[in-house]
C-alpha cells in the first residue's frame, strides 16, 4: 500500500504537470511507469513508497531540457521538502540516484534494485508505442520536414537503439519488454513492412496534429 498521505501529495503537486508534456513523457507514459514500477517491485524487498515518488518523479524536468531531463528530475525530487515528511535523507538520496540512472542512453547500468525498476518501467517497449514515440519526437523539431526525412531519422534512431546490438539495455528482463523487444526488432529487419508501418503512423499523427 502507498501511504495516502504521500500520493494525494504527489498527485495534487508533481503529477498534473506532466499534462502540459510532449506526448512522450504526458501523464499516460506517466501513469504506466508507475504502474509497471510497483509491479515489478512485487519481486523485490523495496520500498514501495520510494518505487511510487521515483516513478512519479523521473520525467519531471523535462521543461528544463531533455538531453539532462534525467538530472534535472533528481534535483527537483532532492529540494521538495514536502517528501522529508516521508522519507530520510539516504532515502532521499537513493530515489534521486534511481531517477538519474533510469535514461535508456546512459552507459552505467544503475546504481541501486531501485533505478533498475524504474529505468525497466521506462523503456515501455512495443511496436506501436516505440514508433509513435520516434515519430511525435520528429515532429515536434521538425515540423516542416518531409516524410522521407522523418522515415530515415525514425529508421536510424530505431536502429541504434532497438536492433541487435544497440544502446537500449534491460536490467530487469521484463515478459514484456521481452517480448516486445524481439517484435519490434523482427519489424525493424523488414525495412519495407516498418516503412509502411511509419507511413500510416505518420499520416495519423498529422492529421491528429491538425485538428
Amino acid at each position: 500500500m502507498i501511504n495516502e498521505a504521500l500520493k494525494n501529495y504527489i498527485s495534487t503537486a508533481i503529477l498534473s504537470q506532466y499534462d502540459n508534456f510532449d506526448k512522450g513523457h504526458d501523464r499516460r507514459h506517466i501513469d504506466h511507469v508507475i504502474t509497471e514500477s510497483l509491479t515489478l517491485a512485487q519481486a523485490y524487498d523495496v520500498d514501495k513508497n520510494m518505487v511510487y515518488t521515483i516513478a512519479a518523479y523521473h520525467d519531471i524536468g523535462i521543461p528544463r531540457g531533455r538531453k539532462e531531463h534525467h538530472i534535472f528530475s533528481g534535483e527537483i525530487l532532492a529540494a521538495d521538502h514536502h517528501l522529508r515528511q516521508w522519507f530520510t535523507e539516504e532515502q532521499i538520496t537513493t530515489m534521486c540516484e534511481a531517477i538519474e540512472d533510469h535514461r535508456a542512453s546512459s552507459k552505467n547500468p544503475p546504481r541501486t534494485i531501485y533505478g533498475c525498476i524504474v529505468a525497466e518501467a521506462d523503456r515501455e517497449i512495443s511496436v506501436e508505442t516505440t514508433l509513435k514515440r520516434t515519430l511525435q519526437f520528429g515532429l515536434n523539431n521538425y515540423p516542416d520536414e518531409s516524410f522521407e526525412f522523418h522515415l530515415q531519422r525514425a529508421i536510424k534512431h530505431l536502429n541504434d537503439k532497438y536492433a541487435e546490438g544497440g544502446y537500449l539495455k534491460l536490467y530487469l528482463h521484463s515478459e514484456a519488454n521481452e517480448h516486445g523487444l524481439a517484435e519490434l526488432r523482427t519489424l525493424i529487419a523488414d525495412k519495407e513492412k516498418l516503412t509502411e508501418r511509419l507511413k500510416i503512423l505518420f499520416e495519423n499523427e498529422l492529421n491528429q496534429r491538425s485538428f
